[in-house]
């Protein structure tokens, strides 16, 4: 019986010290990211946002060749997150469901001061030009003036050519119809401009690439203001990439891994276009519920793009100042301090193959200058 006694007592001091032991090693743990957890020994999921336009044609490109998926190797799996609209992906990575992002800097600049720089990062370029103001035929419009009482659509309210068009107007003298002015500015998705220009219920629309090539083609639009025209050096941001700042701090090593893949990207879409655009092409095709570009209208979308890492920070900034002006945001580019990943994006440049150190260094450089 004593035996017995002897045996049950230190059974339960054994059970007692682990359970101990277990308690202090689960307080000293670090805290499990909430919004994107794994099994122990599982690898991390990084939740990808981009949309199926030529302006994120380094994601499809990543995406579709699996350079994304191959520079996590076994350390994280790669889950795709396609969107229409910049707002609706900023709402995504605010829920901590998206963890990287290609989008417009008008959305990211939203997120970045609704957060009050808590949210997120710009950790690269992606894209400058490719957006343009379009008439429908017959519709006779003479440059932004010629808007005047005119129905004119963008993708999304808040989004980066709702912002270039209000910005327009304004230069323009004229204003939208909710402010008191004569230009009705409506949102559609791009799929949905084209269908509304073919039943002649909008008269011109602002948009991104592919779909001013499209409406070109397939509505007989006419391009009546490139916005490259409307910046120095007929360079300006369509696209950037952001980071939730929670996986940024958490896994800077995978987002590092990523950053060189998407700078060797787009090295390889400038050097390579020919086959690069067959891949964008089925990407997109494969996102569009089938329907592939003509290669005519992908080339003549690619070619008024330029795909880039540069994050062209002056020219996010610019929107910043244009967005306070709007009335969509209180603050300016001074409250923009810490948007862009500095230290990030120089550790990346720093570190790439001298082949790509190009396409990287330019956003580094541009990106350490800011605010």
């Amino acid at each position: 019986m004593q035996n017995r006694r002897t045996f049950l007592n230190r059974g339960r001091a054994l059970l007692g010290a682990v359970a101990v032991a277990f308690t202090v090693a689960a307080g000293c743990a670090p805290k499990p990211d909430v919004n994107n957890t794994k099994a122990p020994g599982a690898p991390v999921a990084v939740r990808l946002a981009f949309f199926p336009n030529v302006t994120h044609a380094a994601a499809l490109y990543g995406t579709g060749t699996g350079a994304f998926r191959g520079a996590f190797g076994d350390a994280a799996r790669l889950e795709e997150r396609v969107f229409s609209a910049g707002p609706a992906e900023i709402e995504a990575l605010f829920a901590g469901e998206v963890d990287l992002g290609y989008i417009g800097p008008g959305p990211a600049l939203n997120g970045y001061l609704k957060s009050k720089g808590d949210a997120l990062r710009i950790i690269a370029g992606a894209a400058s030009g490719g957006a343009a103001l379009v008439a429908r035929q017959g519709v006779e419009i003479d440059g932004v003036k010629g808007l005047d009482g005119k129905r004119v659509a963008v993708p999304q309210t808040g989004g980066t050519q709702d912002i270039s068009l209000r910005h327009a107007l304004s230069e323009a003298g004229l204003r939208p119809r909710e402010k008191g002015g004569t230009v009705d500015v409506v949102q559609y998705a791009p799929a949905d401009t084209l269908n509304q220009f073919r039943l002649k219920s909008v008269d011109a629309a602002w948009v991104p690439e592919p779909w001013v090539a499209r409406l070109e083609k397939e509505a007989g639009a006419r391009v009546v203001v490139d916005e490259r025209d409307l910046w120095p050096d007929r360079r300006f941001s369509t696209a950037v990439v952001i980071a939730r700042m929670e996986f940024l701090e958490r896994h800077p090593d995978l987002v590092e891994r990523f950053l060189k893949a998407h700078a060797r990207s787009v090295r390889e879409i400038n050097e390579k276009p020919d086959a690069a655009r067959k891949v964008i092409g089925a990407r997109i095709a494969a996102l569009s519920q089938g329907k592939a570009l003509p290669e005519d209208i992908l080339v003549r979308a690619l070619s008024r793009t330029e795909i880039t890492s540069d994050p062209l920070d002056e020219s996010v900034l610019t929107f910043a100042d244009w967005s306070k002006d709007l009335g969509y945001q209180r603050e300016d580019r001074t409250a923009l301090a810490g948007l862009f990943a500095n230290e990030t994006l120089a550790r990346v440049a720093a570190g790439a193959d001298p082949s790509e150190r190009d396409s990287t260094s330019a956003s580094a450089g541009k990106a350490a200058a800011a605010p």
